[in-house]
């Protein structure tokens, strides 16, 4: 095991909750007080340590996904200050203390999950996605790598059709694999770049756009208002307030803001 040191507060287990929260995430699988994932195909395994978290193994492949996945892109301390400042993030951070955001590490495993996620719940939309993923993945150790982009593109959407995607996701996430838009080089645009380069694709509209910048990119400014859990977690936690107009308040730390609402409606 090698040490990835994370300024505190850190809570490693509330970091990870998303994985845990809609049951079983087979590409990110929590075993044994310890999160397993799959790098180039070895298994990594990441668990809590004094003062951060301990890695195996930990090299120039597997520390950039280990930085995702405890959202090491993210300025908490900055954050932490201005919430102090608002009635109910100042409430609401001091409670989550040790939360860092989790981040997907992969662009094309960001955008499946959010195509698989559109108008289905969060624990439907899991159990869809696991499906493809032990179909077209493989299992290393406890976790199994997501399906490589290449493996999707050759695949029929019957075949995703039978998993349970409706005919339409079928056809979008077939079309997202064949596409020729390079989604690692989005990460080199400014965000309405982005944005537009993603919407121009069949299937992928805004809220998916928003989330790719929010949870793949780390953008601080995402702000996916179209999503109703963001949509009722403003709403109740700020007496009615609505989640278009609520941007304005959480600038310029709208994306953390985000991940922490969401997250208190979970953990009240």
């Amino acid at each position: 095991m090698a040490h990835v040191a994370i300024a505190g507060p850190f809570d490693f287990a509330l970091t990870t909750e998303r994985f845990r929260a809609f049951g079983i995430d087979r590409a990110n699988v929590w075993h044994e007080g310890g999160l397993h994932r799959v790098v180039a195909g070895r298994e990594l395994r990441i668990e809590a340590a004094p003062g951060g978290v301990d890695a195996n193994p930990l090299d120039a492949g597997t520390e950039p996904v280990v930085h995702a996945l405890v959202g090491l892109a993210f300025d908490l301390d900055g954050f932490r200050t201005w919430a102090a400042g608002d009635e109910v993030l100042a409430t609401v951070v001091p409670h989550l203390a040790g939360f860092r955001p989790p981040l997907t590490p992969d662009p094309f495993e960001m955008l499946v999950g959010a195509i698989t996620a559109q108008q289905v719940s969060l624990f439907s939309a899991l159990a869809i996605r696991n499906r493809l993923i032990e179909r077209f993945g493989e299992q290393v150790g406890e976790a199994w790598a997501f399906p490589a982009r290449e493996r999707i593109a050759a695949a029929g959407e019957e075949e995703l059709f039978a998993l349970g995607f409706s005919r339409r996701k079928a056809e979008y996430l077939v079309g997202l694999a064949r596409s020729e838009l390079d989604l690692h080089a989005l990460a080199d645009l400014p965000d309405d770049e982005v944005k537009a380069s993603l919407v121009a694709l069949r299937g992928l509209g805004e809220w998916t756009a928003d989330w790719f910048l929010a949870r793949h990119l780390a953008r601080p400014h995402a702000w996916p208002w179209g999503d109703l859990a963001l949509r009722k977690a403003v709403a109740d936690l700020y007496r009615g307030l609505d989640v278009r107009e609520a941007r304005e308040r959480f600038h310029p730390f709208e994306n953390l803001s985000a991940h922490y609402l969401l997250l208190a409606q979970r953990v009240p």
